[in-house]
C-alpha cells in the first residue's frame, strides 16, 4: 500500500492585531473544500499546552522573560509531539496560528534574549520541524494597536506592552521575512479580510503540486 503523502504545515505570524485569528479561520474553511486540513493554535491546541496558554496570558502573573520563552517553547514541543508530527505523518495539512516565528520576534527580540538563543531553544523543543510555509502579516504596530483596543476582550498580559515593544517585534518579523524569503510571505493586512485571503491562497499556491 503505497504512502500517503506528508502533510503541510502552515503558519500564520505578525503582531497582536494584525488579523491572523481571522485569515486563518478563512484560510482554513478554503483549504477544506480540497483536503483534510485541520486548524490550531499557539500556545495551545492539546490539554497541556492550553494550559500553559492561560499562564502565559494572565495580566495577573509576573513572568520573567527566560521563564516565559521556556514555557512557550515547553507548550510548543508538547503540540508538536501530540498532534503536529501525527496529523503531518498522516497527509493532514496543519493551518497553525503562531509557530517558531513568533517565540523568535516575541521573545528573542521583544524580551531581547537574542534571536539566536531563542531559535536554538525551539529547535529542540519542536525537533527542528519546521513549516512549509509562513504567512506573515504585516500591519503598522500603531494601527494593530487601535485594533486591539476596539475588542470587547480586556488584553492579555502580552497585549498590555507598550508600543515600542511591538515595532521591536514588527521590525523582527521583517528581518526574519528578508532572511527567509521563499518560507515566509508578507501580506498586507491593512487591506480588506477578502483580499488578504486571496493573498494568502496564492502564496500557498506551489504546496499544492510539490511533495515533500
Amino acid at each position: 500500500m503505497a504512502q500517503s503523502p506528508r502533510g503541510r504545515l502552515i503558519t500564520i505570524e505578525g503582531i497582536d492585531g494584525a488579523g491572523k485569528s481571522t485569515l486563518a479561520s478563512a484560510l482554513h474553511a478554503f483549504l477544506a473544500r480540497e483536503r483534510p486540513v485541520e486548524l490550531l493554535r499557539e500556545p495551545g491546541g492539546v490539554e497541556l499546552s492550553e494550559r500553559i496558554r492561560a499562564l502565559v496570558q494572565d495580566p495577573a502573573l509576573r513572568c520573567d522573560p527566560r521563564a516565559e520563552a521556556l514555557l512557550y517553547a515547553a507548550a510548543r514541543a508538547q503540540l508538536v509531539d501530540e498532534r503536529l508530527r501525527p496529523s503531518l505523518d498522516a497527509g493532514t495539512w496543519v493551518l497553525l496560528d503562531r509557530f517558531v516565528d513568533s517565540s523568535l520576534a516575541y521573545q528573542g527580540a521583544g524580551r531581547d534574549l537574542g534571536i539566536e538563543e531563542i531559535a536554538k531553544l525551539n529547535a529542540f523543543a519542536t525537533g527542528c520541524l519546521a513549516p512549509d510555509r509562513t504567512l506573515l502579516l504585516r500591519i503598522d504596530p500603531i494601527t494593530a494597536r487601535s485594533r486591539q483596543l476596539s475588542r470587547v476582550v480586556a488584553p492579555d498580559r502580552l497585549e498590555q506592552e507598550d508600543q515600542v515593544f511591538f515595532e521591536t517585534i514588527a521590525a523582527a518579523y521583517d528581518e526574519l521575512a528578508a532572511s527567509d524569503p521563499q518560507r515566509i510571505r508578507v501580506l498586507d493586512a491593512d487591506d480588506t479580510a477578502e483580499h488578504v485571503l486571496a493573498l494568502a491562497v496564492a502564496a500557498l499556491s506551489d504546496l499544492h503540486s510539490s511533495r515533500s
